[in-house]
């Protein structure tokens, strides 16, 4: 199952051997997609082997946080 929008997406992933490598990458593609960096994008866990990989448009910037 997966639910997609302009800024996020929620997947359940019933393989635990793969949650590492699954959110890596659906991560690096929000990323891509939405033109943000990396670190701005939040996972969150949002019930049993289900994840909602979204945008944080809230997240400080790079300049910010190295201040």
């Amino acid at each position: 199952m997966t639910f997609e929008t302009t800024d996020s997406v929620t997947l359940k992933i019933w393989d635990r051997s793969a949650i590492d490598h699954t959110l890596d990458t659906v991560v690096q593609d929000l990323s891509a997609r939405t033109n943000a960096p990396r670190h701005s994008i939040a996972v969150t866990c949002s019930g049993p082997n289900t994840f909602t990989v979204s945008l944080n448009r809230n997240a400080p910037t790079f300049e910010e946080v190295t201040r």
